[in-house]
């Protein structure tokens, strides 16, 4: 099994010392697969989108500034 060392604030790491009877390193392995597995079904969504970067980033465009108007309203 391969190592990968993960940087934390101090405080994060005291609090996580605290909690001794939880396996951390299973926390982040299970972290690190669900992200893994997200980001491959988005992957394959892309691949089977007929949408072009352009038409995205119009789309993203739109929403950004849809939302920035609605947060502006309230």
């Amino acid at each position: 099994m391969g190592t990968i060392s993960v940087s934390v604030e101090e405080e994060m790491k005291s609090r996580m010392a605290e909690l001794e009877e939880i396996n951390w390193s299973a926390i982040a392995r299970k972290a690190f697969e669900d992200k893994l597995k997200e980001v491959e079904i988005l992957k394959r969504l892309a691949n089977l989108s007929q949408l072009t970067e352009k038409d995205a980033n119009d789309i993203s465009k739109k929403i950004n500034e849809r939302m920035a108007h609605k947060f502006r309203s309230m």
